[in-house]
This record gives structure tokens, sequence and C-alpha cells, in this order.
């Protein structure tokens, strides 16, 4: 599927093709929570990165998150690119090196419509705000951390992979 997207102020624009166009990985995560911010969770879609075109990409500022884990007291720059338009500030995709070939374009930022997910999967919870409310529906998964099933795995178990 073609996914068509763009910032809020349209100095950017981009388009990419994507084989698991569900929007369902629901992120709670702080760095999502904080660069996100939609509804206190970012949700991301996956898309081949060899097929991502751009169109202003002079606006394009990339943000490495600090990743602080629980278990280890040292914080490290993130090595995963989140890109941004650096007039309006919305977040576009992550590209992260250990998958060079995939690129997650916020579900925020694309303007085609896209399908409505059977389920969706809660992500990172032990990350949570407080205040942020979690509207999982009886057939939603919910994960402390991540999940072991992938994208794609997800879009292969039922039946939605294109």
């Amino acid at each position: 599927m073609k996914l068509e997207g763009s910032c809020q102020c349209g100095a950017v624009t981009f388009d990419v093709v994507s084989h698991h166009p569900y929007p369902f990985n629901y992120c709670y995560c702080s760095i999502c929570r904080k660069t996100a911010g939609a509804g206190g969770f970012a949700v991301n879609i996956n898309a081949d990165h060899g097929t991502l075109n751009v169109r202003g990409r002079e606006h394009i500022k990339v943000y490495r998150a600090r990743v602080q884990n629980p278990e280890d007291p040292a914080s490290r720059e993130s090595t995963a690119e989140r890109s941004f338009c650096s007039t309006c500030g919305s977040q576009l995709w992550v590209w992260h090196p250990e998958w060079p070939d995939q690129v997650y374009p916020h579900a925020s930022a694309i303007d085609t419509p896209l399908p409505a997910p059977p389920e969706r999967t809660h992500l990172m919870l032990e990350f949570k705000a407080p205040w942020v409310p979690l509207h999982a529906d009886a057939q939603d998964r919910q994960h402390p951390r991540y999940p072991r099933e992938s994208i794609a795995d997800w879009h292969k178990r039922l039946g939605l992979a294109q």
C-alpha cells in the first residue's frame, strides 16, 4: 500500500510503500509519549525504507533520544533516528540502523486513509504515564515492555499482510 504523509505545516511531504499498514502498535514509553505526544502514546507503521520519497528534506531534523533502561543506571543516546519537521515540530518517522531496510512512519503523519486494525497491541505499559487512560478492547494485547510478535508477524497472524 502506498502511503502519503506530511507534517502539519506542509513543509515536508513524503510517500512510502508499506506491506504492513495497519496502525496497531500503541507505544507508551516516555520517548514516544514525549516526542509524539498524541494520547500519551505514539503509533508507528512499518514501511520499506528504500521506497521513502521525501520532498522538503531541508526542513527535516533528526533527534536521537536519551535511553534510560531501568536495569542500567547509565543513560545513552539511542541509535534510532526520529525525523521531524524543523518548522512545525511534527514527528514524521523513525529509522533504526539495526533494521536499515525498514522505516516507521508515525500514523499521525499519514494522510492516506489507513485500515482500521481488528485488534491493537499496547506496549511499554510499564512506562505509561498515570494520567493516560488505557482504552483496550477485550481482544487487544497488553505488554509491560516489547511483545515477542513482530509487526510483520502480527499482520500475518491476522491475514492482513499485503
